[in-house]
């Protein structure tokens, strides 16, 4: 059977990696998501879940509020200054009145200015170890953020895959027992 074995070596985080995975995420929800109907991009899955265009807006919002800004905190002040604490549902009232067209459109803009910030840091083997101060966590160093930064991207696209899914779950019949995607174990998001 092809595929990853649950004992096989993960990969260690690299910089040049982790930035191709960030630079594609832009191109993946706009070939996914433009032009699709409201009612595949509006709705999501489940209580407390976020639709994909909640999804947008959500990366949109962690583009201007977290991953860069708290680099460069963890820069500038180690773990001295805590990262200020990070509003999971303030996508909510900044995409209101938008259109998921927009939403695409700023983060493609955000991400692109957010890898040339990150560019700009010049980071050396060394940068990656550095530590900041997480307001839930406590000590976290730049590698391990900026790791999470390329999973968060991941565990989003997979959300809407999720959310996508579910629109056919009572469509898919007895084939739904094949189909992890239509769990709906919130644990497992």
């Amino acid at each position: 059977m092809d595929g990853v074995r649950p004992d096989a070596p993960r990969r260690e985080f690299d910089l040049a990696g982790a930035k191709q995975v960030l630079a594609s995420t832009p191109n993946v929800l706009r070939a996914w998501l433009a032009g699709l109907d409201a009612g595949w991009t509006r709705t999501n899955y489940g209580a407390d879940t976020f639709s994909p265009f909640d999804v947008v807006g959500h990366l949109i919002h962690g583009e201007q509020a977290d991953w860069i800004p708290r680099a460069r905190r963890i820069l500038e002040h180690g773990e001295t200054k805590p990262f200020e604490p990070f509003d999971r549902f303030a996508m909510r009232a900044e995409s209101e009145g938008r259109t998921l067209a927009e939403l695409l459109d700023e983060f493609e803009r955000l991400r692109a200015e957010s890898l040339r910030e990150l560019d700009r840091f010049a980071l050396a083997e060394r940068d990656l170890d550095r530590a900041g101060t997480h307001p839930a966590f406590g000590r976290v160093t730049l590698r391990e953020l900026l790791a999470t930064w390329v999973v968060h991207d991941l565990n989003h696209v997979h959300q809407i895959a999720k959310c996508l899914a579910s629109q056919y779950r009572d469509e898919v019949g007895p084939w739904r027992a094949y189909l992890p995607l239509l769990s709906h174990d919130r644990a497992r998001d």
